[in-house]
């Protein structure tokens, strides 16, 4: 049964706040990993895994792996993989025709099969107590509605799957606020509060109405997760709980819990 629903931001400046907006944030993510904590699997779709254009994975390796560190932070942890609910939802997004893969390393199982964790499964795992997991990933060349609908397809299994799961988008926002790499564009404060709107409304049906030349410009690491969550959540409809946002760097972050009613 899927017991809860989270964006999680995945950006280092959570691990150490630094101002009173991403300490908020912080709080926030402490809030969700208490929610969650009644959890037993979690899956997680991050952008940060292996990265496919035109396809959605499933990892289906039976160890996940801590693999370095991130803006000098060392977040270490080895994870195992719930095979069998990341089977079901590899299998029955093939059966609809979606354009997904499974995905293993060395060995389809034992102490071979490995995988590597980065910063966009480890940070939001940090705030989290150590379960199982199923990492999927998504993919920014297939169509929204394609995006969507594997959404559905998770959440239609993560709903009769005989054990508790939460769902988690790891998820930063636009990446053109200045002062980093990507430069600046006025888009990226249009988008991120545009998203976070969307999301304390509990509006999702509403980011498939973002322009695609916003997205382009404001160069965020969310859309495409939060898509799938869309889909989660028209399967299994639920509340928001809490919503914060903080940008205290070039990046947005936002945090977003979702509870059943």
């Amino acid at each position: 049964m899927l017991i809860g629903a989270a964006m999680m931001p995945h950006g280092n400046p959570v691990l150490k706040p630094e101002d009173e907006g991403t300490r908020k944030l912080a709080e926030a993510l402490k809030e969700i990993g208490e929610e969650f904590s009644k959890a037993e699997a979690y899956v997680i779709i991050s952008p940060h895994n292996i990265r496919m254009s035109e396809a959605l994975g499933v990892i289906m390796a039976e160890n996940l792996i801590s693999w370095l560190g991130f803006g000098e932070v060392q977040l270490p942890g080895e994870y195992k993989t719930e095979k069998e609910l990341a089977r079901e939802i590899y299998q029955r997004a093939k059966a609809n025709g979606l354009p997904v893969v499974d995905i293993n390393f060395a060995s389809l199982s034992g102490e071979y099969s490995r995988f590597p964790l980065t910063w966009g499964e480890l940070i939001p795992l940090h705030f989290l107590e150590k379960r199982p997991v199923v990492l999927l990933t998504p993919a920014r060349k297939v169509s929204r509605a394609t995006l969507v609908e594997f959404g559905e397809v998770v959440g239609e299994v993560l709903e009769e799957y005989d054990k508790k799961v939460a769902f988690i988008a790891s998820a930063d926002h636009a990446h053109a606020h200045g002062n980093g790499p990507y430069g600046y564009a006025p888009e990226a404060k249009e988008y991120d509060e545009l998203v976070m709107r969307i999301i304390q409304e509990n509006r999702l049906e509403k980011l498939l109405e973002i322009p695609d030349e916003l997205i382009s410009k404001a160069l965020p690491d969310s859309y495409w997760q939060l898509l799938v969550l869309y889909g989660v959540l028209k399967k299994v409809p639920m509340k928001v709980k809490l919503a914060e946002y903080a940008c205290p760097s070039y990046f947005g972050m936002g945090a977003a819990l979702f509870v059943r009613e």
